[in-house]
């Protein structure tokens, strides 16, 4: 009876190492707090006890930035959203050289907004904006065209 409880025990603990990744996870692995190494995707297997992972999303992720009130070089305030995209491609740096990645992009991503806003005048603003929308006027029509013809 001692040997049956004993096997199970033993198949638990060893049960309990694998981890299954999907295709756009990686897993960064400290073993005793030292940087082991990036694993997966697959069946990965951590020491019980010893290891210690973290699990990255290798996948392009997105995020609103909540409205920025900037002032312009000619002192004109104005209110601006913008859509940041972004992915890691470093997992075992993203995981040892910042303390929360996303928020760090968030916060990167603000700042460069106001500072990058911030040297322009309005009119440079607004010759940008509208070229950027009349552009996207222009493609969705050639493509609604385009379909049409078919």
């Amino acid at each position: 009876m001692n040997v049956i409880i004993g096997l199970a025990l033993v198949f638990g603990v060893v049960s309990s190492g694998f981890r299954v990744l999907q295709e756009y996870e990686r897993l960064v692995v400290f073993r005793l707090g030292r940087l082991l190494g990036v694993q997966g995707p697959g069946i990965c297997f951590l020491v019980p006890f010893l290891d210690r992972a973290v699990r990255v999303d290798l996948r392009t992720l997105n995020f609103e930035l909540p409205v920025q009130e900037v002032v312009t070089r000619d002192n004109v305030t104005i209110k601006v959203t913008a859509v940041v995209y972004y992915r890691f491609v470093a997992p075992d740096m993203a995981v040892t050289r910042v303390a929360d990645g996303h928020l760090a992009t968030v916060q990167l991503a603000q700042t460069t907004l106001r500072n990058v806003l911030g040297q322009s005048a309005l009119d440079e603003y607004w010759r940008a904006v509208t070229r950027s929308t009349t552009g996207c006027s222009a493609s969705s029509t050639s493509s609604r065209s385009r379909g049409a013809s078919r």
